[in-house]
């Protein structure tokens, strides 16, 4: 369990993580945000933005240096990172880096239920998912080369990450796809029958019933 922050979201990590380079009034952070394609590294909520900043100002971690207006905009403040700010986004950065987490994911409630779908059909599936994965694993692959060539590693080791990760799942896929097209599955006559007759085999309805022991 990771420590209770004063806001908790992502998104105030990467509000703090942009201001410490200077102050910014809140539509710039989230246009350098934006532009830094930080939607695509963590969970934000575009939605909350204001929100945040205003949150992050309460507990102490930014604090407003000046408002002015342009013309007929709205007044804008200006932001800049307090010593606690910055304390608190190093230490931050410290736990996601040192300690796993969940990381709950779309495929991962997927694979949760696919018994209720007939092997073949989820061999099927699979095999278009592996498809998709191969497409996308070359494209972020000439992304990558792309990055390599104009930024330092420093900024791109997220885009390393991410490409591993797919890799790795395509690589999973396929040895659960060699698995179920192979009938090495275990109890893959016993799925079958299941969407044959309705029925679960008994040992396996108890498992259903009892669910997966608490951790």
């Amino acid at each position: 369990m990771g420590k209770r922050r004063p806001v908790a979201n992502l998104l105030a990590l990467a509000v703090l993580t942009v201001v410490v380079q200077r102050p910014m009034h809140p539509y710039e952070m989230a246009s350098v945000l934006r532009a830094r394609g930080k939607d695509q590294d963590m969970p934000l909520k575009w939605g909350s933005f204001y929100t945040v900043v205003r949150n992050l100002e309460k507990h102490g971690l930014l604090e407003a240096v000046e408002s002015g207006r342009q013309g007929a905009r709205p007044e804008r403040t200006v932001y800049r990172i307090t010593d606690a700010g910055r304390r608190e986004a190093e230490d931050w950065t410290r736990e996601l880096l040192s300690t796993p987490q969940p990381e709950p994911s779309a495929f991962g409630a997927g694979l949760s239920v696919m018994g209720g779908l007939g092997p073949d059909e989820v061999a099927a599936l699979l095999r278009r998912r592996l498809e998709l994965l191969r497409e996308r694993i070359e494209a972020e692959r000439r992304a990558l080369e792309e990055e390599r060539a104009e930024l330092p590693r420093l900024f791109v080791v997220e885009s390393e990450y991410a490409l591993a990760m797919r890799e790795a799942q395509a690589a999973w896929v396929r040895s659960l796809l060699a698995e179920l097209d192979g009938g090495t599955f275990p109890e893959l006559e016993g799925w079958r029958a299941y969407h044959r007759t309705g029925h679960l085999p008994p040992g396996v309805a108890d498992l259903a019933e009892r669910g997966r022991p608490a951790e």
